[in-house]
């Protein structure tokens, strides 16, 4: 009988073990190979040397609101003049306003407003009315004065119906002495 060597007898062995496994081929590890690594890193690319990328664009149309409806423009966030007790004159310091809200309504001409005038809780019912009034009327003549047409105006008033501030004290009822420009909600 002839020796085999043992080399050869393992190699067989080895051959005959893998070709037997249960665990597919694919999903075997990787055998480590004596492949030499590069020393060097690949080259990074710069800002000047870069492709620019392409900017994904949105199906979504932006909204644009208009200044009235836009809680972040000034047009709609500063809507009311105020006034002292038992006054209907326009203070100077709300001149500015007035000219802004003007300028605005005349640029845009399918605009109408209503101009609503309140009071405080002092005074009856009926006073208080008409105090509201005179106010919401103060404003629409001042409009009136920077050009917007009278047509495109309505002055009404609340009285003492819609307070903006809650309180029996004079902080409350300054808040409350005014005349606000309504736009329309559209």
């Amino acid at each position: 009988m002839k020796i085999i060597p043992s080399r050869l007898l393992v190699v067989a062995a080895v051959a005959l073990l893998g070709a037997c496994s249960s665990t597919p081929e694919a999903t075997q590890a990787p055998v480590a190979t004596a492949t030499p690594t590069p020393t060097t890193t690949p080259p990074v690319a710069t800002p000047s040397t870069a492709q620019p990328q392409p900017v994904a664009t949105s199906p979504v149309r932006p909204v644009v609101l208009a200044a009235h409806l836009d809680p972040n423009n000034s047009i709609a966030s500063n809507r009311s003049v105020f006034f002292e007790f038992d006054d209907d004159a326009i203070k100077q310091s709300d001149m500015s306003l007035i000219e802004r809200h003007a300028k605005y309504l005349s640029t845009n001409q399918a605009l109408a407003i209503k101009i609503e005038g309140n009071t405080d809780e002092r005074g009856s019912t009926e006073y208080n009315l008409a105090l509201g009034q005179r106010r919401a009327q103060s404003v629409l003549r001042a409009l009136k004065i920077y050009g917007v047409p009278e047509t495109r105006m309505e002055a009404v008033s609340w009285g003492e119906e819609r307070p903006r501030a809650a309180g029996h004290d004079e902080s409350a009822w300054a808040q409350n002495r005014r005349a606000d420009l309504a736009y329309p909600s559209r």
